[in-house]
């Protein structure tokens, strides 16, 4: 088994009995946090911060936990609701910026932390431009005018 950290005096139960909760599910498997980085998308370094309650972790990672760990499925459901509590109640960090701002914006968090890069919404979409359509529409009349040339001229 591993000896943890330590977690914060100040989490919230929601989030202590969850990472309590983890780490058990984690030393259930046996491996090591190098060898549970290779089984899931999430490194060594992304499972400690996890485990250590530093970050709260994408909801991916606590299924890929639980396939790792060959727990059934109502045990899998409730680490779901454990999570879903937890990432409820998780402090949200303070930056920099933040720190230097008026307090009524203090409370502002704009990325959901549960989500890996590749699953969050984009911030904004635009639509394309006029120009990219006209561009591409070009192309295509080139290549189906070059495709009908070639045609007559082989024959």
């Amino acid at each position: 088994m591993s000896s943890w950290q330590p977690l914060p005096d100040e989490l919230p139960p929601e989030v202590r009995h969850f990472v309590e909760q983890l780490r058990q599910l984690k030393d259930r498997t046996g491996l090591s946090l190098v060898s549970l980085g290779a089984r899931t998308a999430y490194s060594k370094s992304s499972w400690q911060r996890y485990l250590n309650a530093t970050q709260p972790p994408p909801r991916q990672a606590v299924v890929a936990l639980c396939r790792v760990a060959a727990i059934d499925k109502e045990e899998a459901e409730r680490f779901g609701v454990r999570w879903e509590l937890a990432v409820q109640a998780w402090p949200k960090p303070v930056t920099a910026q933040q720190e230097s701002e008026p307090a009524e914006r203090s409370d502002e968090y704009e990325d959901d932390p549960t989500l890996p890069w590749w699953d969050a919404p984009p911030k904004s979409v635009e639509p394309p431009s006029r120009r990219l359509l006209v561009v591409a529409v070009v192309l295509v009349v080139a290549l189906v005018l070059t495709a009908l040339i070639g045609a007559v001229a082989l024959g």
